[in-house]
């Protein structure tokens, strides 16, 4: 039952959306939040004495969202990353979300996880007015311009504790991209309390706008316009991309504001498209020559047709452009050779489309995940992502969360400050993490990282430095992680054995490797891996075309690594001419019914799901037999390829694959 301040509140709600009074201050502020409840009461159908609780969104749905906006996502979140070290004493969280309100990113202090979860400043959270009614986010997306939605004039009195502070993002063309939202979650009772923190959101949305701004338009001449000289070099309020010829191929939210109405004026259709000289009182030589100057000076300004006058400066492509072209359309780039992928995957569509999606990804400073069964290649292909990116000269640093011991896998990690603790060597040692810096950090079977490492590595990555255990003084890294996991990290997030926002930390992008039975290019990869494997033993055999079929046909539960491992026993057995059927495996040479390949459709096995009685019979043979696959196929009276189908049916890792 609602309190007397809910039902004060409700009442005031209706009778200014229904009434339109009930405000009695006249100004903008309260005409944004006065259209935002009639919207609610007279559009959206919302009742203010219904409590609503915050809508979060599944990981699954949440993912769509983050892979639509992943471009902006890495830029936002440095803008971020430093407006928070400002604001976090305060008590303030922030909010990154995209056109429809959803929550794509957000920083917050650890300790209020739940009650921050419960009040919708959380990862997923969808703020879309008509559902969650007025606030920030929402309001702003409707109204596309800054505000402050603090306590009261929430519409639902579920949120009227809240203050909260947003503004508007648009991408480079102008269309809305998104919003950057501060909030907290109790505030004092005054307004003025919060407009400190609204014009820090709005400068910092324009900054994270601009950078966005300057990383989309890399490979043109960027023209900085501002009215104070000593600044237009590194924050211009106004900017401009052209191209080689003069003409505008993009313009930031401060020029499409001041530059943008008189143009219109003139009838036309915005500034994208026309010439420079056409904007302003000048010749092209005039803006070459700004290219030329060593910063912006009193010599160095501009003067448009409506007579304003902007200190100017140029800056010229980071990227050198390859083609003149002269509107705001670019040419794909094609994608670069990249041998230590290509050697990957033949023909299989599925893994054509993960390598050209790699090759975009491994210069853009983006963590990925790697998902694939046991066997699939996990470690070779982050290798390869390592190799084939700018970082290859630097070190790859492998680490197996699963296989170092809880004892030492935080020194291993983070290093140690000499004399740390007995035994420590007397100069102490360099961490894993550290070792990477400015290579690559493999995370094998990240799943299997403890709790309290995940929350230590969260912090590493948030803020790009690393503590190491008895050190007073933080190390800068600069680290690109690629993470790996045969587990469903999404499951394990919702039992509680993994950190949602380390998992979103760590997902930039996400790849999956499809197991071997399901690849098209199987032929391809036993030809390829044949020749490898030949190669070391300094003959040069054939494969029987008996082989080949046998090798085709096979499930290959191990993936890749069992094929590998059977190639090698093979030309191990062979004379060296021609590796016949004989020279195969007991599994391959007894062969497999259909039936008894493993079962697919489902990514990933249900590592958490009790197993069944003769799961548990199969788990005590291969005990006794100390893991030995032949001795528990003997003693089972099954063939081996069998007891490697129940050990994936029932999800049994022998600890020799860990």
């Amino acid at each position: 039952m609602a309190n007397l301040s809910e039902r004060q509140h409700i009442e005031r709600v209706l009778t200014v959306a229904t009434q339109d009074s009930g405000l009695s201050q006249d100004s903008s502020v309260y005409d944004l939040i006065k259209r935002s409840w009639a919207r609610c009461v007279n559009d959206y159908g919302l009742d203010p004495a219904d409590r609503r609780s915050a809508r979060i969104l599944t990981a699954h749905e949440l993912r769509d969202h983050r892979e639509q906006a992943e471009d902006f996502l890495h830029v936002a979140r440095a803008g971020m990353e430093q407006l928070y070290k400002r604001v976090s004493s305060l008590g303030y969280v922030l909010l990154l979300t995209d056109a429809q309100g959803v929550t794509v990113d957000y920083i917050g202090n650890d300790a209020l996880e739940k009650d921050l979860k419960k009040a919708g400043l959380y990862l997923g959270a969808d703020w879309n007015e008509e559902h969650a009614g007025t606030c920030a986010v929402g309001t702003c997306i409707v109204e596309q311009a800054p505000l402050t939605c603090h306590r009261n004039d929430h519409f639902d009195a579920t949120h009227i504790s809240l203050s909260c502070n947003s503004a508007p993002l648009f991408q480079p063309d102008g269309e809305f991209m998104g919003v950057l939202d501060v909030s907290m979650l109790a505030s004092p009772q005054a307004r003025e309390s919060q407009h400190l923190a609204l014009h820090l959101t709005a400068l910092y949305a324009q900054l994270i706008e601009d950078a966005n701004f300057l990383r989309h338009f890399a490979n043109r001449w960027i023209l900085r316009l501002g009215t104070a000289w000593a600044l237009v070099d590194v924050c211009g309020e106004l900017m401009l991309a052209f191209d080689a010829d003069g003409v505008v191929v993009g313009a930031n939210s401060g020029a499409r504001k001041r530059l943008g109405r008189a143009v219109l004026s003139e009838a036309g259709d915005g500034l994208v498209g026309r010439a420079l000289t056409d904007l302003f009182k000048c010749t092209m030589d005039d803006i070459r020559r700004l290219t030329l100057a060593q910063g912006a000076g009193n010599g160095s300004v501009l003067s448009t047709y409506d007579h304003e006058i902007f200190y100017a400066s140029v800056a010229t492509p980071r990227i050198t452009p390859k083609l003149a072209v002269t509107s705001d359309v670019r040419p794909t780039p094609p994608l670069p050779a990249c041998p230590a992928l290509d050697r990957l995957a033949g023909d299989d569509r599925q893994m054509k489309r993960i390598l050209e999606q790699s090759k975009r990804l491994v210069n853009k400073g983006v963590n990925i995940l790697i998902h694939g069964e046991t066997g699939t290649g996990k470690e070779v292909f982050a290798k390869a992502l390592h190799e084939s990116s700018e970082r290859a000269a630097r070190p790859f640093i492998a680490v197996n969360c699963a296989a170092i011991p809880d004892s030492l896998i935080e020194s291993e990690l983070f290093g140690y400050a000499p004399g740390t603790f007995t035994g420590a060597r007397n100069k102490g040692m360099k961490g894993l993490i550290q070792q990477s810096d400015r290579g690559t950090l493999f995370l094998d079977e990240i799943g299997d990282m403890p709790l309290h490492l995940q929350t230590r590595l969260l912090r590493v990555l948030s803020e790009r430095e690393v503590l190491p255990l008895g050190a007073d003084k933080p190390v800068r890294v600069e680290l690109t992680v690629v993470a790996a996991s045969h587990r469903d990290l999404r499951k394990l997030i919702a039992t509680g054995q993994f950190r949602e926002d380390l998992y979103y930390r760590l997902c930039g992008a996400t790849l999956f490797l499809p197991p071997l039975r399901e690849r098209q290019d199987r032929r391809t990869l036993i030809e390829r891996i044949f020749g490898e494997e030949a190669a070391q033993t300094g003959h040069t055999p054939r494969l029987s075309d008996e082989v080949v079929e046998r090798l085709m046909d096979y499930p290959w539960p191990g993936n890749v690594r069992q094929l590998r491992n059977v190639l090698r026993f093979a030309l191990a057995l062979s004379d060296g001419g021609s590796v016949v059927v004989d020279d195969l495996p007991h599994e391959l040479v007894e062969g497999m019914p259909c039936a008894d390949a493993p079962a697919t459709g489902a990514p990933f096995p249900d590592i958490d799901s009790p197993a069944p009685d003769e799961a548990g019979a199969l788990l005590a043979a291969l005990k006794r037999n100390k893991w030995n696959v032949t001795a528990v196929a003997t003693e089972l009276g099954i063939c081996r390829a069998t007891v490697y189908r129940h050990m994936k049916k029932f999800n049994i890792m022998s600890p020799l694959d860990l």
